[in-house]
């Protein structure tokens, strides 16, 4: 009998103390979930969740703030997660905040971290749904790297057939490695280049000079570039040049063709010229007129002194020294 009653101590004691660690975990459970603290409701729209279940963590910048209360699909392409926050939150959480499902480490449960927006939003409200971008799956990746690798592969195939043709010689590319001429031609083509670069260069600074030490207020210059009716002048002087020019030209050509006539033997200059009989003939006749002209001012003056002419004479004198004296 008395070690019945010590049996029933026992296991009513197994079960006090049974029902204590239940209470105790469910309620460690309970505050963990956020059954017995105040909370709010949001909730996110995913394309995707990957694995997200209920009761996963929700997480602001790192910190365990709320639960997965409810996942529900709306469409093919579109899944609404509903979760749960603590009310304390609420103050630092604004409307435009961004929701994200991703992996608790390499290997854990999946989990939504909400990031905060950098630019100031609106305080967020319970029952309030935010933005989100979709997640990088592990499919996506591995399809990305597949690509990533394929790619690598046919770059270093290329590479290779390349390689390849520079070491046969084959291209541009292996002649200028291969042959030391070419080489040497492009260097000194580079030379030139630079040689040529500098020349125009210091021809540019000369053209600056010479520019800046026109004093453009001062000088025809101005005149010509700012001057509208100048700038016709100058036009109508360089028609009446090309005029000038071309009334030249006809004179030159007229003076070649009266030369090229000279130059012929009829004409009577190249006669006069090249015949000394004639030449002669004409010094004999010049000679003969200025003989002629000596006798004839030695007549006329022989007739002023004539008796009979005199009289004549004297009548001239005094009607010219009238003629002078009126004048005066």
């Amino acid at each position: 009998m008395k070690n019945s009653n010590t049996k029933k101590i026992y296991l009513g004691f197994f079960v006090v103390l049974t029902t204590i660690l239940l209470i105790i975990t469910l309620y460690l459970i309970g505050n963990r979930q956020n059954i017995f603290g105040g909370t709010f409701n949001l909730s996110a729209v995913f394309n995707n969740v990957d694995g997200l279940e209920l009761g996963n963590n929700v997480r602001y910048s790192g910190i365990n703030v709320g639960t997965v209360k409810g996942i529900e699909m709306i469409n093919d392409t579109t899944i609404c997660v509903n979760f749960v926050v603590e009310d304390k939150m609420m103050r630092y959480m604004k409307k435009n905040a961004i929701a994200s499902v991703a992996s608790d480490g390499l290997v854990g449960s999946m989990v939504i971290n909400i990031i905060p927006n950098s630019f100031l939003g609106e305080p967020i409200q319970s029952g309030d749904t935010i933005h989100s971008y979709p997640k990088i799956t592990t499919s996506v990746m591995l399809n990305t790297l597949n690509k990533t690798n394929e790619n690598a592969a046919l770059l270093t195939e290329n590479l290779i057939s390349i390689t390849n043709s520079m070491k046969s010689g084959k291209g541009t590319f292996s002649m200028l490695f291969e042959d030391k001429e070419m080489a040497g031609d492009l260097k000194q083509t580079i030379n030139n280049l630079k040689i040529a670069t500098e020349n125009t260069s210091a021809t540019i600074n000369e053209l600056k000079s010479i520019i800046s030490s026109i004093d453009y207020e001062n000088s025809v210059a101005s005149v010509l570039l700012s001057d509208s009716i100048s700038g016709n002048n100058v036009k109508s002087l360089l028609a009446n040049l090309d005029n000038s020019s071309a009334g030249i030209d006809s004179v030159v050509i007229n003076l070649n063709n009266l030369i090229t006539e000279i130059k012929t033997e009829k004409s009577a200059f190249n006669y006069i010229v090249k015949d000394t009989n004639a030449a002669n003939q004409i010094e004999a006749t010049l000679k003969n007129i200025n003989e002629g002209s000596e006798l004839l001012n030695e007549n006329l003056e022989a007739l002023k002194h004539s008796f009979l002419l005199k009289g004549y004479f004297r009548k001239q004198q005094k009607q010219k020294a009238k003629e002078e004296k009126a004048s005066h």
